[in-house]
C-alpha cells in the first residue's frame, strides 16, 4: 500500500511546495536573541571635537623621506624648509630634535622602496616613543587622473 487512500478512493498527491515554517521559527528566535543582547552593547565612545577644538590650527608634521636608491631626509613640514639629508642610524635623534609635542611624523616612501625597509623605519621611531606615525600617499582623483 504505497498510496494512503481517502474515502474517494483517491490517494493523497505529494505537495510541491516548501515548508517555510520552521524557517519562520528560526528567524523569530534570532530576532528575540538580537533584541534581548543588543541593548547589553556597549557602544564605542568617540571624541568628537568642539568648535573652538576644531578651529586650532593642528601641528606640523615632520616628513621624512624614503628615495628608492636608500636615502634618508627628513624636515619641518612648513613653508620654506628643506629636506636634509641623514643617517638611518641617526634617524631618532634627527626626528626628535624637530618634533613638537604632540605633532605627527609622516613617511613618503618612494613606491619602489621595499615594504620592509618602511616598516622598519616605523618600528624604529614608534619603539622610540613616537605615536603619531602615518605614511603620505598621493591620493587619485575620482576621474582617473593624478
Amino acid at each position: 500500500m504505497a498510496r494512503i487512500q481517502n474515502r474517494r478512493g483517491r490517494g493523497r498527491r505529494m505537495k510541491n511546495e516548501m515548508n517555510v515554517v520552521p524557517y519562520i521559527d528560526v528567524m523569530l528566535v534570532l530576532l528575540v536573541i538580537f533584541m534581548v543582547t543588543a541593548p547589553m552593547i556597549t557602544p564605542g565612545l568617540i571624541n568628537l571635537p568642539s568648535v573652538g577644538q576644531a578651529s586650532a590650527v593642528p601641528a606640523t608634521p615632520v616628513e621624512i623621506e624614503m628615495s628608492e636608491n636608500g636615502e634618508v631626509k627628513v624636515r619641518q613640514r612648513t613653508a620654506g624648509k628643506n629636506f636634509q639629508t641623514i643617517d638611518k642610524a641617526n634617524i631618532v635623534e634627527e626626528v626628535k630634535a624637530l618634533v613638537e609635542p604632540d605633532s605627527p611624523v609622516v613617511i613618503a616612501a618612494d613606491g619602489k622602496v621595499p615594504y620592509e625597509e618602511v616598516m622598519k623605519v616605523m618600528d624604529t621611531l614608534r619603539g622610540s616613543g613616537l605615536t603619531r606615525l602615518g605614511l603620505l600617499v598621493n591620493q587619485k582623483s575620482t576621474d582617473g587622473k593624478k
